[in-house]
């Protein structure tokens, strides 16, 4: 860590938000002015449209995170926790992944905790649930729906058979709705390699609360987006939700019940919950209260940004709508960042800060290899694609706004590939527990029973 008399700017989260803004600060910081100091529980950052075709084999998933440390090379990047902040003395206790917790001073300070996954009391969930926010549980997906056909294949109990050829999917937003949609076509690949699974063989279902699926691209691309899911095999329960999943055994509200060994809930997120212990103010439903500025409120050395910031909507505040806020999504994300490092670097100065104000460009889902749908916001003028004109509008619009060119690269070049080489359908379940196997064959024998003296086998014969 720096010994340097400098002031310290702290990053609490190296997601979007934080790597984007800490890129930002160093570009426009001169030399020495300050310090930049990035805390984050992992050493990369995840670029989380991605998941999906990580899941899919469609993308290697190194190539879906940034390594920060090499992305941010003039930062000081430390691996750890920030678990309390006293505002008071501008001190944070980081805890380490390994040693005891230490205090860090600081004196400007960017929150970028990002969400985490948003969940109910449902029994079994914590069981038997998989989710969609990091990479490792995208390898995981990806390992046990590969694991499930082979399973499948190999036993000849038809209950074992059904329950683990049967996907259950929670939530149908961009992440629920592109991760069936990807899981489903790498499923559909696989089974030609498979003697005794077909597609037919499988069942894939996807529950929302809400009456639509991917709501962000508007009613009549959802309703597509739904019958081309439907079109492929998927059931859709709208309106309903799940009640319990004990052991695999999934009760959704409205009667339906299956044994499935595969349930991935994707049913919306929710800021970190460890703001609550910032003293910070925060929103109703938890998010840190910032002003147009990106400053938090009622402070003058704070500043918060993405999925666990409250920020005002101004385009749509200036339009009428008084209680307009910015949708948690990357688009916002990445733009507040670059507004937000320009305002710490003019809060340090004692310049005037600018207000982030960015109207909807539209979005874009994938839903598998050559499918998908956009929607394409130009002024007043909403433009709307689907099928394979809508993928490559998904793909080239994430693939640009991939961090760095060596990660755009690696990715066009995945995709490059696979134009003219199969998709690889193998599992590497065993990854999860890599010692298994040695410590199976490097621990010590049983010890062999003890010999018993001749008049002992005499009486026991």
């Amino acid at each position: 860590m720096s010994t340097t008399e400098r002031p310290r700017i702290l990053v609490v989260g190296g997601g979007y938000v934080g790597l984007y803004a800490a890129r930002r600060i160093l570009k426009k910081m001169r030399y020495g002015e300050a310090t930049v100091t990035v805390v984050d529980p992992r050493s990369y950052m995840t670029y989380q449209p991605f998941l999906p075709e990580a899941a899919a084999g469609s993308i290697s998933p190194r190539h879906v995170v940034v390594p920060l440390r090499r992305v941010l090379p003039k930062a000081e990047v430390l691996t750890g926790r920030v678990t309390t902040i006293d505002q008071d003395r501008k001190v944070a206790t980081v805890a380490p992944l390994v040693g005891e917790a230490y205090e860090l001073p600081f004196d400007y300070l960017v929150i970028a905790m990002g969400a985490v996954s948003r969940t109910f009391p449902i029994p079994g969930l914590a069981e038997q649930g998989i989710g969609m926010k990091g990479i490792e549980e995208s390898i995981g997906l990806r390992n046990h729906v590969l694991e499930q056909l082979d399973k499948a294949d190999s036993t000849t109990d038809e209950d074992v058979r059904r329950k683990a050829l049967t996907f259950v999917f929670v939530g149908g937003g961009f992440a629920g709705a592109e991760t069936i949609g990807e899981v489903e076509d790498m499923a559909r690949d696989a089974a030609k390699y498979y003697t005794n699974v077909k597609r037919e063989d499988m069942r894939f279902i996807l529950v929302d609360a809400a009456d639509k699926i991917l709501p962000e691209v508007g009613p009549k691309l959802g309703a597509y987006g739904k019958e081309h899911l439907e079109s492929r095999g998927v059931e859709i329960y709208l309106s309903t939700s799940m009640d319990s999943c004990v052991d695999g055994h999934v009760v959704l509200k409205n009667g339906l019940e299956v044994d499935s060994s595969t349930i991935v809930w994707t049913a919306g997120v929710k800021p970190n919950p460890a703001l609550a212990r910032f003293g910070l103010p925060l929103g109703p439903r938890g998010h840190v209260d910032t002003s147009e500025k990106l400053q938090v409120q009622g402070t003058d050395y704070i500043w918060a940004a993405g999925d666990n910031a409250q920020v005002p909507d101004m385009v749509g505040r200036r339009a009428g709508n008084p209680n307009a806020w910015c949708p948690p999504n990357a688009q916002h994300a990445l733009r507040q960042a670059k507004v937000l490092g320009d305002n710490v670097i003019s809060g340090m100065r004692g310049f005037p800060q600018k207000e982030y104000s960015h109207a909807n460009k539209g979005a874009v889902a994938g839903l598998g290899l050559h499918k998908g749908v956009a929607m394409i916001v130009m002024g007043k003028v909403k433009i709307k694609l689907k099928g394979r004109l809508a993928w490559y509008m998904h793909r080239g619009y994430h693939g640009l706004a991939m961090p760095t060119w060596n990660r755009k690269i690696r990715i066009f070049a995945d995709w490059t590939l696979a134009m003219f080489l199969k998709r690889e359908v193998v599992s590497l379940g065993a990854m999860e527990t890599p010692r298994e196997e040695f410590y199976e064959a490097a621990k010590p024998a049983p010890a062999p029973a003890a010999a018993k003296p001749e008049g002992e086998k005499a009486k026991a014969s």
